[in-house]
């Protein structure tokens, strides 16, 4: 198991490598220092001088991969692509175009994500794979047939549409809860709540959709046949049986799901006012602030390979057929 896990973190080294190294080239051979320096000083007529003095400041002065002007390692480290895309290895974020520290607004952002991120993720699954049982446990009833139709129905509604609908009847009209806003401690509950309800309720229709297909596929298989041929009652083998073998897909299911938590919900963010990662690159996507999406872009790719990693090892622990060595 530890020799796995170490191979597949050096596996992990070259993949880091190549999404900062994509990630610089799309930044910086695509939009130019130049153009972020006309961007970020916003008037109609730029100097040469002031593009200069803005590179200066922030950095920007630099060759991209290789500096002719200077000798030995120097000519490497004296380079944009070093100061900029390598430090992230050592998770130093460095500063924003505007001149925050990006580690610390990571830390500061991060728990407003995560406070909707992880009820989303576990109510919802919780929610998801019970109805998607349901459904399975009475297929082909009017049960099952309402059930699919209310998913497909839940699919086709826009998230936009769950986000103003709450807004308005729960926030607006019954004044609930806030519509938009957070704070600290216990307080943030208040605040939180409807974004995380409405997270939920807009994964119902895709989610335990997917969930019923996995269990209709393996209530198929030989081995419920057989269950079902010894007397077992459908409960116990849809909850001994099926429900055990269907969780290496589900698992799979949530490795996708893994940089959200951290990263969190753009557009519940974006629309709640959740001073969260989502909003914060959404911010700096608005203000061209690149240094924060290449950081969000590169701790993405971080997440989710640590996601992969532990959705392997987890196979090991609910299919105990699968060894790692």
């Amino acid at each position: 198991m530890f020799n796995y896990i170490i191979r597949r973190v050096l596996y992990a080294i070259p993949i880091l490598i190549g999404v900062n190294v994509l990630t610089f080239a799309l930044f910086f051979m695509v939009n130019s220092p130049d153009d972020m320096a006309r961007a970020h000083l916003g008037t109609k007529h730029i100097t040469p001088q002031a593009v200069a003095q803005w590179k200066t400041q922030h950095g920007y002065d630099k060759p991209l991969f290789l500096n002719p002007d200077n000798t030995g390692i120097n000519m490497f480290t004296d380079t944009l692509f070093y100061t900029k895309s390598l430090s992230l290895f050592l998770f130093d974020f460095g500063v924003s175009d505007a001149g925050r520290d990006i580690g610390h607004d990571i830390k500061q952002r991060m728990w407003p994500s995560l406070a909707i991120a992880l009820p989303v993720l576990f109510i919802g699954l919780l929610v998801n794979i019970t109805f998607a049982m349901l459904m399975a446990f009475f297929r082909a009833s009017y049960i099952d047939v309402s059930g699919v139709i209310l998913c497909v129905v839940l699919m086709s509604i826009s998230s936009l549409f769950y986000i103003i609908s709450g807004q308005f009847l729960i926030g607006k009209i019954l004044r609930l809860v806030p519509i938009s806003g957070y704070d600290t401690g216990w307080h943030a509950f208040k605040f939180v709540l409807l974004p995380v309800v409405i997270g939920i309720v807009g994964g119902i229709g895709a989610g335990s959709r997917w969930y019923r297909t996995i269990f209709l596929e393996e209530m198929g298989k030989d081995y419920v046949r057989t269950a079902r041929a010894k007397g077992l009652a459908e409960v116990k083998v849809l909850f001994k049986h099926v429900l055990k073998n269907a969780l290496i897909p589900i698992l799979t299911g949530i490795v996708a799901v893994i940089p959200l938590l951290f990263l969190g919900s753009l557009i519940l963010e974006s629309f709640f006012g959740i001073p969260g990662l989502g909003s914060y690159t959404i911010d700096a996507i608005q203000q061209q602030d690149f240094a924060i999406v290449r950081a969000m872009v590169f701790l993405g790719t971080i997440l989710y390979i640590m996601g992969l990693i532990m959705t392997d090892i987890s196979y090991t622990v609910v299919d105990p057929r699968i060894r790692i060595s």
